[in-house]
Formats: structure tokens, sequence, C-alpha cells
């Protein structure tokens, strides 16, 4: 007895075409590991005003109102004026640096050994500095145990004497570091003026970690 056999055919469906799968296609609770994540080049995170400590005295707030070497942490006025870092005002007060320190975590989404990169929206209020401002920028990973490595800053520190405030960019050595490791973080404002003018301040309105991650 001869049988009669119809196969239908469905079409292939286009995720397998070029062998892809999305996220429509997989269940939510999928077992994927993250390194098979496609790669988020340059994700940006936060650093936080209020991580910033006194550097020479992690356990010390940083003071409303910048003073000896320490940066200022300016509150500014709700709803008209957002916190800032600055300097004191150094119109006429030659070669000074400011300072402040922070603890900054390598996120859990972070591709290991991958780009890592710092940056901090910085210039200066009222009046250039007649003679040079600078921003610097240096990170020393911890073991965990009270100890670190080296500086994985490679950048130098970079000009901040406009008064259009721009992206500074620090690049830090990325070998070694893993997501959840901590960076122990110190800015470092350096601001040379000799005049007798209106004020001299350097301000950061905003600090990143930047770092290509997955998932």
């Amino acid at each position: 007895m001869a049988i009669n056999t119809t196969i239908t055919l469905q079409p292939v469906p286009a995720a397998l075409e070029d062998f892809s799968i999305t996220g429509a296609d997989m269940s939510n609770n999928a077992n994927i590991a993250r390194t098979q994540l496609a790669q988020n080049p340059i994700a940006k995170f936060l650093i936080p005003f209020t991580d910033f400590r006194v550097w020479d005295d992690m356990d010390t707030l940083l003071p409303s109102t910048p003073a000896t070497d320490d940066l200022g942490l300016v509150h500014g006025t709700f709803g008209t004026s957002s916190p800032s870092l600055q300097t004191e005002d150094l119109k006429a007060a030659g070669a000074t640096n400011n300072r402040a320190r922070a603890m900054v975590r390598i996120p859990t989404e972070y591709d290991s050994g991958e780009t890592i990169t710092l940056r901090f929206r910085a210039g200066m209020l009222t009046t250039v500095s007649d003679t040079t401002a600078t921003l610097d920028a240096e990170a020393y990973k911890s073991d965990n145990e009270a100890g670190i490595g080296s500086d994985l800053v490679t950048t130098a520190a970079t000009t901040i004497n406009s008064l259009t405030l721009a992206d500074i960019d620090f690049t830090v050595t990325p070998t070694g570091v893993v997501a959840g490791d901590w960076l122990d973080l110190r800015i470092t404002t350096a601001i040379n003026d000799g005049a007798t003018g209106t004020a001299v301040i350097g301000i950061i309105g905003a600090a990143w970690l930047l770092c290509d991650i997955r998932g």
C-alpha cells in the first residue's frame, strides 16, 4: 500500500538566517554567561560628588567652602544650581593645588581588561588664570588588604583654563583590572595666577567612570 506523506516546510526564522539570536528568542532565565553577551563600549557611570573626601583624611567630608589644599563641595541652591567641586578663589595666589579623593568601584558588568576612562567636566569660573590651570588624576587599584599597586592613569595633567567647561579624559591602564575592583582615586587642580582682578576659581561640574561592559 502506498502512503502519501505531505511535508510542509516552515520558513527559517530571520534570527537563524545569520545564526544570531535576539533577546525575543530567549527565555528570561536563559543560562548565558556574561562573556557571551555583546560588548557595550564606553558605558558611563556617575561618580557622585558625595563620594569624594578630604584626600589626606578620608574620614572627613569635603568642606562646603574650599580651603587649604582641599577642593570644596559647593552645594549650590536647590532648583537653581547643581552641586560642584570647586577650588578656592586663587587670584594672585600663585601656584596652588587643591585635591579630593574617592574610592571608585569597577562595575559588575565590566569586561575585564578592556577600556577604562575617568572623565571630568571641568573649567574655570568668572576668570581664567593669567598663567596656568590644570586638572590631574591618579588611580591605584586596591589589593583589598590595605595595599595598592602603581598609578594606573597614563594621561598627564590637562589644562582646564577656559570659561567653557569641557570633558577632560584620563586613560586608566586596564591590565589586571576586573569587575568589582576598587580604584583609589585622587584628583588635583593646579592653578597658578598672579593677577589681582576678579575671582579665579576652578570648577568640576561632573565626574564619571567610563568602561566597556557586557550586560
